[in-house]
């Protein structure tokens, strides 16, 4: 089979939470832009790694060498210069999230944390690119389906009903699109980003 002609053909990935989800989106974008793709999720049985493994991170650096990384799980990976780092935090982390205040608190640490490893990967100049990505809700996921029935019912209506006066559905697969046209897309001056199933928005 001819391998693809993308930026990420022949390199290393590797995708924490890669077992379903917005991970298992990611990783095969990844993979069918012909990257090389290590697996990691917190139930090892699935992919490659199991991140619930304190000493997993750096094992899978070491042996690995991967251009990109992906956090849809927690991780804390030292990269050569030239890696992207793209960390999936939430739609929540800015429009907040009035049945689970603790969860878009944590997703907004996750944006924090990757715009401040941006000011000191730029500061000490080690030319490795961190960005997040942050999903708006949607029931593609088993985390967004139990979101969306616990609003709906909070609402007084169906789900049906409340997925209709949500914008159309973001799927897995278009979040893995959209994390491979940020890891092949080269430097660039935005650090977070807003998804939606019509792409990405830089968030000012």
């Amino acid at each position: 089979m001819n391998q693809p002609n993308t930026p990420l053909a022949g390199s290393t990935a590797i995708v924490t939470g890669a077992s379903r989800g917005f991970g298992r989106g990611i990783a095969a974008a990844l993979a069918g832009a012909g990257a090389h793709v290590v697996g990691v999720a917190r139930n090892g049985a699935d992919v490659n790694a199991d991140s619930a493994d304190p000493t997993t991170a750096g094992r899978l650096i070491d042996e690995y060498q991967p251009r990109t990384v992906v956090l849809c799980a927690g991780a804390a990976p030292q990269l050569a210069p030239g890696s992207t780092v793209i960390a999936v935090s939430s739609g929540a982390a800015i429009n907040g999230s009035p049945l689970s205040g603790g969860y878009a608190g944590a997703k907004a640490t996750v944006k924090l944390i990757t715009d401040y490893a941006a000011i000191e990967s730029q500061r000490g100049s080690l030319g490795i690119d961190f960005v997040s990505v942050l999903p708006q809700l949607t029931p593609a996921t088993d985390l967004g389906a139990k979101a969306v029935a616990a609003y709906a019912e909070r609402q007084g209506v169906d789900v049906d009903t409340f997925v209709q006066s949500l914008p159309p559905v973001l799927t897995a697969e278009q979040v893995g699109k959209s994390v491979l046209e940020l890891a092949t897309g080269g430097p660039r001056d935005q650090r977070a980003y807003m998804l939606s199933s019509a792409g990405l928005s830089p968030l000012g």
